[in-house]
């Protein structure tokens, strides 16, 4: 919605968090709350082929015509999760009694929290609520939040992870992301509520058949929580978030008792989650493919791109291993195991209602846009990282003096550029080639930057940028029709771009380093390489292995009763 349209109806309320979280000691709690009940209802969002529904509720949605109103409204700081989702009950029943005037609007309420409470901590309270979802930015790398407290003054404070669960709005669909797509979630954001946002992800490649496993995400799977836990820089921020659009065919009191039922079942008794994940026995571990029908795929690749005939330079093959353990893998556990593992890497969760949650720890950025300023990363080639300070420099001067590494990397990044310059001004690439360093990997890094010449490029920009020659393979088209034949598993989200849209700010990284987990049915693994003219089929075997260690080292490699 545009900013001149939130301004002309005066329905944006404005916060400042650096003011809140100045003034968070200073503020007593005026008065005791008392924490409101209601009926204990389910709802469920019904896989559906619209763009946009609300707790399975569809309609006639204008894309294009803005909703009524968009607003935040901040209550005093509080001391605890408890007197935050007590005044938010409050405010909530007394809504009831004081319905809007539109027929469409989306409202955050939000309650400022005096002690910083990890999100991932909060999420694992909440009892298997679904949907939900999760995005923690790069510690590294500051995600910072614009806010304004509606006199031109702006402040930064520093959002460091998200949890969500419940939906107040979702847009899923069966076909391709579009830019149709794109305006219906823009229609519920503005840049003068910053912290309203759409958590989700698209699959790699819509066109491929969706498997069983991945139905439930669809083509692009977003939702606007309906509750979240914002952890922020020494404080934090609960929320509920109220969308209703009878164009949808969801009014405002549906609205509002979704949320109350919603927030019936958040738990505020928030435990400090155990960051060691206990061990479970693998009963069964298998490989799609198999590490034969691996290198005849790498062999017959690696044949195409030497034929003087093929334009194919490159190209990303991966593989699916499925894990069966003796116990259920619980997917916050091993997300808030890979945080801790994490540095200067994004973690990401989202999981639909009735399906596996799908998770991540990825060190790669697709883009973040701030107003018109856009950032997009090229990242390719990969080493372990040493045991020793002189194994890790050998180790770094072998992957910058590697011919093979080198094509790879020059690859994603021109073709970066190649993109941004279509949408961007002036580009500046900076460094050209470094070394980016995680805990158990590195990689051949750059940084490029530009300027949008309008906000409805950022579309543009997601829809060229992915995929990218880092997942996919150069020619894109080439290597993506290479991938469809030689792939016999469906990579879903896996490779894709997962992040989220705000008013003015989005940020996206690329699904990699990531896995689906589900209760009773064990993991699905995922993780490619590239291969390019020089690419030996078992070295590229072992760099998969070492991708997925991540995952499998936090597991036992054989049950006893088999040793036995």
């Amino acid at each position: 919605m545009a900013t001149a349209t939130v301004a002309r109806h005066g329905l944006a309320h404005f916060m400042d968090l650096e003011l809140i979280k100045n003034s968070i000691a200073a503020q007593p709690v005026s008065r005791r709350q008392s924490l409101h009940l209601f009926n204990h209802r389910y709802y469920y969002h019904k896989p559906c082929p619209v763009v946009a529904s609300m707790n399975g509720c569809q309609g006639n949605s204008r894309d294009r015509v803005p909703i009524g109103s968009i607003e935040t409204r901040t209550f005093p700081a509080v001391q605890s999760p408890a007197l935050a989702t007590a005044t938010l009950n409050l405010a909530i029943s007394e809504l009831k009694a004081n319905p809007p005037l539109f027929s469409s609007g989306i409202l955050r309420l939000q309650v400022p929290i005096q002690e910083q409470i990890e999100a991932i901590d909060w999420l694992h309270c909440q009892h298997q609520i679904l949907p939900r979802c999760y995005f923690s930015g790069r510690r590294q790398s500051k995600d910072f939040t614009e806010v304004t407290n509606g006199n031109g003054y702006q402040n930064y404070n520093n959002l460091i992870s998200v949890a969500g669960v419940g939906s107040a709005v979702l847009f899923r669909n069966v076909h391709p992301f579009q830019y149709n797509d794109w305006k219906s979630i823009k229609r519920f954001l503005s840049a003068s509520c910053p912290l309203i946002r759409a958590y989700g992800a698209i699959r790699f490649d819509a066109r491929a058949n969706i498997s069983s496993e991945w139905e439930a995400f669809g083509s692009f799977y977003f939702i606007i929580p309906q509750v979240e836990l914002d952890e922020l820089d020494g404080c934090s921020m609960l929320a509920t978030t109220i969308a209703w659009d009878n164009a949808l065919s969801w009014t405002w009191e549906q609205a509002v008792d979704a949320v109350e039922a919603t927030m019936t079942q958040i738990s505020s008794n928030v435990k400090k989650l155990s960051k060691e994940v206990t061990r479970s026995f693998i009963i069964r571990n298998s490989h799609t493919p198999c590490k034969m029908h691996w290198d005849l795929a790498v062999e017959r690749a690696l044949q195409i791109i030497s034929r003087s005939s093929s334009p194919l330079i490159k190209v990303v093959l991966a593989r699916s291993s499925k894990i069966v353990t003796a116990n259920d893998i619980n997917p916050i556990s091993w997300l808030a195991y890979l945080q801790v593992k994490g540095e200067n890497a994004y973690q990401f969760c989202l999981q639909p209602p009735n399906a596996p949650a799908f998770i991540g720890n990825t060190p790669e950025q697709l883009y973040h846009r701030k107003f018109l300023g856009i950032s997009s990363e090229a990242i390719a080639g990969t080493r372990a990282r040493g045991g020793s300070m002189a194994l890790d420099l050998q180790l770094q001067l072998d992957l910058l003096s590697s011919p093979k590494d080198h094509l790879e990397f020059t690859i994603v990044r021109e073709n970066i550029r190649k993109k941004l310059e279509a949408v961007c001004d002036r580009i500046v690439v900076e460094p050209n080639k470094t070394i980016r360093k995680l805990p158990i990997l590195q990689h051949l890094y750059a940084r490029l930057a530009g300027e949008l010449r309008s906000e409805d490029d950022e579309f543009n920009i997601l829809s060229s940028l992915h995929p990218t020659p880092a997942v996919c393979g150069f020619p894109t088209e080439e290597a993506r029709l290479l991938i469809t034949e030689s792939e016999v598993f469906d990579r879903g989200m896996y490779a894709g771009p997962v992040g989220w849209f705000g008013g003015g700010e989005s940020e996206f990284a690329v699904g990699i380093r990531s896995a689906l987990v589900e209760k009773g049915l064990g993991a699905l693994i995922y993780a490619g390489t590239g291969i390019v003219k020089g690419s030996n089929p078992s070295l590229e075997w072992d760099e998969l292995e070492l991708k997925t260690s991540q995952f499998t080292k936090l597991l036992k490699l054989e049950d006893p009763s088999r040793q036995k």
